[in-house]
């Protein structure tokens, strides 16, 4: 495992100091490292693995066509999104939105904005090299608050890139948003909703 230095995560993090109990939700699935962090900071953690559960609802066939189908989209949906509305007060949404394609991108940020209470923190990830035709794909943990464990999964297309100006958009309808550029080449996004 890989570990890197994170001011995006330091950031998170002092969102949800001195205020326990929060609700969180990971997309990077559970996994023992952030599960001891966060509960031994008296939060709650749900996780989710987000690309696991798109490979297994789009994987076979075209993975991004696939993304298309409104029967599989509804599915993949109802296994990913199923919380109530404002149920979390910080989310963990790492390197997965890079993966979603127009529109269940679109579907699944009106989710997430659904599901985060007001004021609420979210952290994404980001990777900078525009013109990309694979992107390394990761597991990700936190180690302490400001360092981030890295898993490598292997290689992905991503059905888009982000820059500065494409986040903003991507973001919209939450209240802000905070860019690190990092030396590795990943964008490390805050969002306030």
């Amino acid at each position: 495992m890989q570990t890197r230095n994170s001011s995006g995560l330091l950031q998170f993090c002092s969102h949800l100091e001195d205020r326990p109990g929060l609700n969180i939700l990971d997309f990077a699935g559970a996994n023992q490292s952030t599960i001891t962090f966060l509960t031994n900071n008296y939060h709650r953690l749900y996780s989710q693995d987000l690309l696991l559960q798109l490979d297994e609802s789009f994987g076979d066939g075209d993975f991004y066509l696939n993304q298309s189908d409104p029967h599989r989209m509804a599915d993949f949906l109802e296994k990913s999104f199923s919380f109530p509305d404002k149920q979390f007060d910080a989310a963990l949404v790492w390197d997965t939105l890079q993966f979603l394609s127009s529109p269940l991108l679109e579907t699944v940020m009106q989710r997430l904005w659904r599901v985060m209470r007001p004021g609420s923190c979210l952290l994404a990830v980001f990777h900078a090299e525009e013109h990309a035709n694979n992107l390394p794909c990761y597991s990700y943990r936190i180690v302490d608050q400001k360092t981030i464990g890295l898993l490598p999964k292997g290689m992905r297309k991503p059905a888009r890139t982000f820059n500065n100006r494409g986040l903003e958009k991507l973001f919209q309808d939450f209240e802000s948003v905070k860019f690190f550029l990092t030396r590795d080449h990943l964008r490390e996004v805050i969002v306030r909703r």
